[in-house]
């Protein structure tokens, strides 16, 4: 594990925050707990997958970066705390870890990316028949997904930035930056990397109902970093547009077909309405780990949530008559001919999106 810690060593200029880590000493599981922000700054950890899940499933783990990071240890941290003596046995306690982590959030991902490869090195691990080999090359593997998302931020930000001039306004959408991934961000990523390039930006961020990641997180990290930022709510981006008063913008993304369609949070296809109406560019900033290899977006499940998160305020306001009923879906599905590009870690997408993804992903 030394050339690992050696590696985060390098990597820690870029964690200003550190949304979620390994903590090697006590060997468990740590993260943020994003549902108490900016109230409190409130760290969790865990040797128990279940609580892994648990946190995954009511979003005090949220983005689909670090809900791939975070499943892969949840499933690395099932074997390596099974009492399993036998390779079988281990075997069929991971497979039951792995189903329980799947069914956290189905619209992620990176969810299912990061649980395959680490269940891949579990399968193949197990055919020398010794079981701390297995649960020492599945920790390893989740380890190394961990880097490569750090990694891969910082790539995006270097590839995304170009499309950044200085003197730029930007609106994004929900939240896109250290807190949705291993550290440093997608499309906050990219924005802040223009940052610290030295260019003049200003940040709109929208709010993002229902649960408010825009202007709980978003913000909360802008004000961090010292980037110039506004607040507003999230039908504000056609005025902002008309008015021109922002010049581009810049989203994350849950799932990416390789049709270049993008699931995102709700309220990312409104913005790219807006966008285009306006002949405004619009940007998707992902890594390639959250393609998923269909060519068709029927494909893309959207994940609805509980109305009581709509009618409520963070569980604490009531702001509709009681027995309001309310349609809570995650996530909307923005079509490939309104985005301009999309960013990842091995460059910036164009149309036609299905033959340059295969090319960037399968070197077709």
């Amino acid at each position: 594990m030394e050339d690992i810690r050696k590696e985060l060593d390098k990597l820690e200029q870029y964690l200003k925050i550190k949304p979620l880590y390994w903590d090697f000493d006590k060997n468990e599981f740590l993260w943020i707990d994003t549902r108490l922000l900016p109230w409190k700054e409130v760290y969790r950890n865990t040797k128990d997958f279940r609580r892994v899940a648990q946190a995954i499933k009511e979003m005090e783990i949220r983005g689909a970066p670090a809900i791939g990071v975070s499943a892969a240890y949840g499933l690395s941290m099932a074997l390596k705390y099974s009492n399993a003596t036998k390779p079988k046995d281990l075997l069929n306690y991971a497979k039951e870890a792995y189903n329980v982590l799947a069914s956290t959030r189905p619209t992620a991902y990176n969810l299912f990316w990061a649980l395959n490869r680490i269940w891949n090195i579990i399968l193949k691990s197990s055919e020398k028949e010794d079981v701390e080999f297995m649960k020492e090359e599945a920790l390893k593997e989740a380890h190394k997904i961990y880097i490569e998302d750090i990694k891969n931020n910082v790539e995006m930000g270097k590839h995304g930035s170009k499309v950044i001039e200085n003197n730029s306004r930007i609106i994004t959408h929900c939240n896109t930056g250290a807190l949705a991934t291993a550290g440093f961000g997608t499309a906050l990523g990219v924005i802040r990397y223009a940052f610290y390039e030295g260019k003049n930006i200003h940040v709109y961020a929208d709010e993002t109902r229902p649960l408010l990641q825009g202007a709980r997180l978003t913000i909360w990290e802008l004000k961090k970093e010292g980037i110039p930022s506004t607040l507003v709510v999230d039908g504000a981006s056609g005025l902002l547009f008309n008015k021109n008063m922002a010049d581009l913008a810049i989203v994350g993304a849950d799932r990416i077909t390789l049709t270049g369609h993008v699931a995102n949070k709700i309220g990312t296809f409104n913005l790219a309405l807006a966008a285009n109406y306006h002949n405004k560019p619009f940007y998707v900033a992902a890594p390639t780990s959250t393609v998923q290899p269909t060519e068709n977006p029927n494909d893309i499940v959207i994940e609805e949530r509980s109305p009581s998160e709509v009618v409520n305020i963070m569980g604490q306001l009531a702001i509709a008559v009681e027995g309001t009923n309310a349609f809570n879906p995650a996530f909307d599905i923005t079509p490939p001919e309104l985005i301009h590009g999309i960013i990842t870690e091995k460059g910036i997408v164009k149309k036609p999106y299905l033959n340059n993804f295969k090319a960037i992903i399968y070197n077709y």
